[in-house]
């Protein structure tokens, strides 16, 4: 599993024109499963971003987690994660799992993080969705597991 994590002021997810997750301060994750993942590979991301130390600790160094900084996050399922470029201009998805692998991977990550003590807010797994998000920093950092 990939995620590229986004610490943010505030993010927001739509579909449709209609907000269906918001948060404010925390982090913007978006998530890509491919063909060998499993419910672990989940789990063992949802315990990185949840401890992942990105967040100012007073002093002006990275030292606390949005656990420790009581953030919350904003989780969005995103395919093209996967997406292969190093041919040609078309990206190619045969890394991405297919959705009916891939949206349960996307639920467990969700519940992981919420059994770690998380506040998440989610978007609409293959719902053409609007992000918007105010990146705070910017931090933005990519995940694998």
């Amino acid at each position: 599993m990939r995620a590229l994590v986004q610490r943010v002021a505030r993010a927001q997810v739509s579909v449709g024109g209609e907000v269906v997750g918001a948060i404010g301060a925390g982090s913007c994750v978006l998530v890509g499963v491919t063909h060998s993942d499993d419910e672990r590979a989940a789990e063992r991301l949802a315990d990185k971003v949840w401890n992942l130390r990105i967040f100012d600790d007073g002093t002006g160094a990275m030292n606390r987690s949005v656990a420790a900084a009581s953030g919350e996050l904003l989780v969005v399922s995103q395919f093209t994660l996967y997406g292969d470029t190093r041919r040609g201009r078309r990206p190619s998805w045969v890394d991405a799992a297919r959705p009916e692998q891939a949206e349960p991977l996307v639920e467990h990550f969700v519940a992981s993080l919420r059994a770690l003590g998380a506040t998440v807010a989610t978007g609409e797994f293959g719902a053409d969705m609007a992000v918007e998000l105010v990146n705070d920093g910017p931090v933005t950092l990519l995940l694998e597991v």
